[in-house]
């Protein structure tokens, strides 16, 4: 019962919004498509999947990923600057991409370090000769 009553609200939300998107940005389809074809078959999907297929994981993606971004901002603008823990926050119900999350920003930091250290080293040697 649930599923028909959440169908129509973002049908209705899809609607109200779609003529504001079309009138300040238009996305370019297929811009993902050769990526989402390879993550579609690393999840077990035909190497080659149908293009109607491909375009609708995208279509999907995109629409997720800009109604995140649409949340995260709503939030951060309360504070004046949208961060990272804004995204964070509204993932906090979903452990899986949560962890993802938290794994690759550590990751990052990570590489900025090494980063930093290698250009040390790059700096000592230069100055030695």
């Amino acid at each position: 019962m649930s599923n028909p009553s959440a169908g129509q609200s973002s049908k209705s939300k899809a609607g109200s919004s779609q003529p504001c998107e079309t009138t300040s940005f238009k996305r370019k389809r297929g811009v993902f498509q050769k990526d989402l074809q390879h993550m579609m078959y690393g999840f077990g999907d035909d190497p080659n999947p149908l293009p109607e297929t491909v375009a609708l994981v995208e279509d999907i993606v995109v629409e997720y990923v800009s109604d995140l971004a649409h949340k995260a901002q709503d939030l951060g603008s309360k504070r004046g600057k949208l961060s990272v823990e804004d995204f964070l926050y509204l993932i906090r119900k979903d452990p899986p991409k949560l962890n993802r999350c938290t794994e690759l920003l550590s990751m990052q930091e990570e590489l900025k370090q090494a980063r930093k250290a290698f250009e040390v080293d790059e700096e000592k040697l230069a100055s030695i000769e």
